[in-house]
């Protein structure tokens, strides 16, 4: 029995990496033309809660001009370098650093569990 068996940890490229919003996440333009990412309230409490004192479904996240580009992009089928690429042509200065300011809303992403990751083929 080989307990004490390290396992090799493959480190992944970042900007090779596809993401995706998990089901039910999506974007919604408000009146006030501001860009919110719909978070669903699944979770045991949150269902009571909407059920029984007509709360919300989704929990709302207000994204910047930056946020709202970024989240339009992760549709499942483009890379992280093809998203910074994009967010670079578009906003040129206004988004420097690209690379670390994209990483930073990447992982604050995944931190909160909003995103599921796939690799390129």
């Amino acid at each position: 029995m080989d307990l004490f068996i390290s396992r090799k940890k493959t480190k992944k490229n970042l900007l090779k990496m596809i993401p995706q919003f998990k089901q039910g996440i999506h974007t919604e333009t408000r009146k006030d033309d501001k860009v919110y990412l719909m978070i669903p309230r699944t979770n045991p409490i949150e269902r009571l809660s909407i059920r029984f004192l007509k709360q919300p479904s989704f929990f709302p996240v207000k994204l910047d001009a930056l946020g709202t580009f970024v989240a339009a992009q992760i549709d499942g089928t483009k890379k992280i370098e093809d998203i910074a690429a994009g967010l670079e042509r578009a906003f040129g200065e206004e988004a420097a650093p690209v690379v670390p300011r994209l990483a930073k809303f990447i992982e604050m992403l995944e931190m909160n569990d909003w995103i599921i990751w796939r690799e390129e083929n």
